[in-house]
Order: structure tokens, then C-alpha cells, then sequence
């Protein structure tokens, strides 16, 4: 949607509501999708919202409340009453409603669960059993199941009944008496055989399915390693419990990205547009404050070579470019392993693979800037001894970079820990130590010929 259109939208949205008309209103945002819906609600000033919700359908509403954040949810909740409210959490997605009740206050939580059916009730209530990230915690019943002596008309006309409740039609799964998953039909599947074929004749045996205490990260790699739509979920016995579908599995991945993001730039908790200053310095501090000592360890080289600084004041011209380049390289590759790893698991001749390739790159890169950073240094110096100092330096301390930005958060997968705790800053502040060890530690030894 262009920005003059969804003006126009707005401004006819908020005449409607000014005037009363509830039948115009409708006829604006018929066809809107709900995401464009809830972005037209939270554009609205306050006086017009409370009749932009009440004008708005309950299956309009629930709709739309699922593209909103867990605290613009429970306002609106708290807006249309208990009655309404009901009637929107019974057919809100169970993992959406699972995932909003989860940061309520348990109190909270009684009130709004306690006027919902019974069976919606309990069903959301087994999914909070399961653990945080986990396929349980994200899963959702809204899928159409199949016993395998079913004809394929049968199987059509149920397909048929619960198309409404039913969030993806692609796959039917099919189940024993026990309510163990033993295949699988697409819907194309069903399209192309006889109305009289039987469902096991025709059915996958072969499916790829997850556990419920699957991590959500595995998950997404699962289903975008067979570019499936939705993925059964099961529990001891192979027993379906629900499925997941790809619209959660998008949230998963923008979730875990924003999760590296923060840990790549050492912000630690989430951190956005809306966190107080407070809040956020707070949460960088722990970090910044471990890097600001061991930056004191630079003040401290630097301090000990003060005697190779005075006989050549030149060096100091150079340091900040030595230091910052080794950081830049360590960081890229750093990235480049942590999106690596969050897309595949390694194997050790992989990981050797990738280590050669990156030494490799540090090679190419070093030599090049060094070749350019020495002819720089001769043309502005007129000496050849100052330029190779510097050039040999760069070189050396680009493929230590490059390498620690690789290796450290290799080691990191290796013993379980995220890699992307190796963040940047940290990448560069390591990195900014060894450049002026090796920088100035050439220096030293070719002191004689700088002076």
C-alpha cells in the first residue's frame, strides 16, 4: 500500500467515524488485510479508537488483534469488555493467544481465560505447559486430521466441514486408532486420485515431523531445509499433538535475528524505539563496562612502547588505522560464521573448510592493504623502513583478525554456547590489543633504522 493511498484510507476512516457511519466504515476497510487494519487503529488518535473496535465485526477483531503487540492487545481486550473479549480469544490462534498470555500477570490471566469454552480453555493451557522456544510453545490444533481407512471422498467432505477452522488446508495428516501420525496427504494429492481411492494407498508414510520440545530455531531450519508450509509436531509414541506453520515460522526467525542482532552489538535484552533511556542504558552498561577494562590493556601497550613512539612520532599517525582495520576484518567474518551457523550444523571438515577459506581472505585482503598502506607510508615519510613497518604490520594483524573473528565463534558452537555471544565488541576490542602488540613489537625491532 502507497503512502498517499493509506493517507486517503486514514482520512476516509476517520470521516466515518466522525459521522457515525458504520456501514462506510465497513465499506473502507473491507479490504484491508489485518495487518494494514491494525496500522490504520494505531495511526488514530485515542478519541477515534474506542469506535474504530466497537465498529469492527469479532471475527474482524480477532483478526486484527493478532497483528498487534502483547500490550495494544490487552488494551483492546480491556476495551470491548469481557463479553466480546470472550468471544475473540476463542478464536484466536491458540499459539498466538498462548504467546499473549505468557507476559500477563496470572491474575490477569484467570480473568481473561475464565469466560472461554472449556476445550479452547484447556488447549491453551497445554500449550504454556511447554517450555519457552519450543515447537510445543508455538504449535497450534488447527489442523485437519485423517483416519487411514478413508476414502478420498471422505476425506474431501471433512477437508470441506473444518475449512474454516482450519489454518492451513495444504496437508491432511493421518492417524491410527491411538492417534499416532502415520502419513501424510497434500491437497494436491487429494485432487489428482479417485473420489474411491483409500487414504492409505495414497498417503506418505515417510513424514518429517518435529518433537514438541523441539527448539523453535530447529524447527525453522527444518521446514525451510523441505520448504514446507506447515510440519507436524508430536510427543512420545509419535502421537500428534498440533503443527506449525509457516507464518509462526517467520516470527521465529525475525525473533532469533533481532536476538543475534542485540548480541552482536553487546546490547544484551531487547532494546527498541520504545525503551526508556534508563532501561537502555542499563542494559548495554554490563558489557561496555567489561570492554572499557580490558581497553585499558591498549592504554597500557601503548604506554609501554612510549620510548619507540618518541624516536619515531610517525607510528602514532597509523595506529588508529592498524587497530581499526584488524577490528573491521574480525568483525565481517564474524558475521560471516554467525549467519553460517544459524543456517546449518557444521561438520569438522566443514569447519576446516571454512578456516582455510578465511585465512585464505585475510591473505588476499592483508597483502593487498599492506602493498597500499606501504606506498602511502614511503610517499608521506620518504622512508622505505617506516612503510614496510607499517605494511608488514597490517598484514600480519589483518589474518590474526580475520581468523580470531572466525575461530572464537567456532569454539563458542563447539561448547554450546551461542556464538553470536562473541559480539563485535568484543571481536574488536581483542583484536585491537594484538594489533598494537604486533605493530609496535615491529617497530621495536626496526627502531634503529626509523629514527
Amino acid at each position: 500500500m502507497t503512502l498517499n493511498i493509506e493517507n486517503e484510507i486514514t482520512l476516509a476512516i476517520i470521516q466515518a467515524l466522525k459521522d457515525g457511519k458504520k456501514e462506510t466504515f465497513q465499506e473502507i476497510i473491507d479490504e484491508l488485510q489485518p495487518y494494514d487494519l491494525a496500522q490504520q487503529y494505531l495511526q488514530l488518535a485515542p478519541k477515534y479508537r474506542n469506535k474504530f473496535i466497537l465498529y469492527l465485526s469479532i471475527e474482524q477483531l480477532t483478526d486484527f488483534i493478532q497483528e498487534l503487540e502483547n500490550e495494544e492487545q490487552l488494551d483492546v481486550l480491556h476495551k470491548v469488555g469481557i463479553e466480546k473479549s470472550t468471544k475473540v480469544l476463542d478464536l484466536m490462534e491458540n499459539d498466538d493467544l498462548a504467546d499473549l498470555l505468557a507476559n500477563v500477570e496470572p491474575e490477569k490471566m484467570e480473568e481473561l481465560l475464565s469466560e472461554m469454552k472449556q476445550e479452547e480453555y484447556q488447549i491453551v493451557q497445554n500449550l504454556m505447559n511447554y517450555p519457552p522456544e519450543t515447537a510445543g510453545r508455538i504449535m497450534n490444533n488447527r489442523y485437519v486430521w485423517i483416519p487411514r481407512n478413508y476414502t478420498v471422498r471422505e476425506a474431501v467432505d471433512k477437508l470441506k466441514h473444518f475449512a474454516e477452522l482450519a489454518e492451513y488446508l495444504n496437508y491432511l495428516y493421518v492417524i491410527d486408532e491411538n492417534k499416532h501420525l502415520i502419513g501424510v496427504v497434500s491437497y494436491k494429492d487429494l485432487l489428482l486420485a479417485d473420489l474411491q481411492d483409500k487414504i492409505e494407498d495414497i498417503m506418505y508414510s515417510r513424514v518429517v515431523k518435529v518433537d514438541a520440545l523441539t527448539d523453535q530455531e530447529e524447527v525453522a531450519k527444518i521446514i525451510s531445509r523441505y520448504d514446507f508450509v506447515s510440519i507436524p509436531v508430536v510427543e512420545e509414541e509419535n502421537k500428534l499433538v498440533g503443527v506449525i506453520t509457516v507464518d509462526d515460522i517467520i516470527d521465529v526467525v525475525i525473533q532469533e535475528a533481532n536476538e543475534d542482532i542485540e548480541k552482536l552489538s553487546a546490547s544484551g535484552k531487547a532494546i527498541d524505539f520504545n525503551t526508556k533511556p534508563l532501561v537502555a542504558a542499563s542494559r548495554r552498561l554490563p558489557w561496555l563496562i567489561l570492554l572499557l577494562f580490558i581497553g585499558l590493556i591498549s592504554g597500557s601497550i601503548i604506554d609501554g612502547f612510549s620510548a619507540t613512539l618518541e624516536k619515531s612520532v610517525a607510528l602514532a599517525f597509523f595506529m588508529p588505522m592498524i587497530a581499526g582495520m584488524t577490528g573491521n576484518t574480525g568483525t565481517q567474518s564474524l558475521a560471516v560464521v554467525v549467519r553460517g551457523l544459524a543456517s546449518k550444523d557444521l561438520n569438522f571438515k566443514q569447519v576446516i573448510k571454512l578456516i582455510a577459506r578465511e585465512l585464505w581472505v585475510g591473505i588476499m585482503i592483508g597483502i593487498i592493504c599492506a602493498i597500499m598502506i606501504t606506498i602511502i607510508a614511503y610517499l608521506w615519510q620518504g622512508s622505505l623502513t617506516l612503510g614496510l613497518v607499517v605494511g608488514s604490520s597490517l598484514l600480519i594483524t589483518l589474518i590474526i583478525g580475520t581468523l580470531a573473528g572466525t575461530i572464537i565463534p567456532l569454539i563458542l558452537y563447539k561448547f554450546k554456547v551461542d556464538p553470536a555471544v562473541a559480539s563485535g565488541p568484543l571481536i574488536t576490542t581483542i583484536n585491537d590489543i594484538l594489533s598494537l602488540l604486533i605493530y609496535f613489537g615491529i617497530a621495536t625491532m626496526f627502531i634503529t633504522q626509523l629514527m
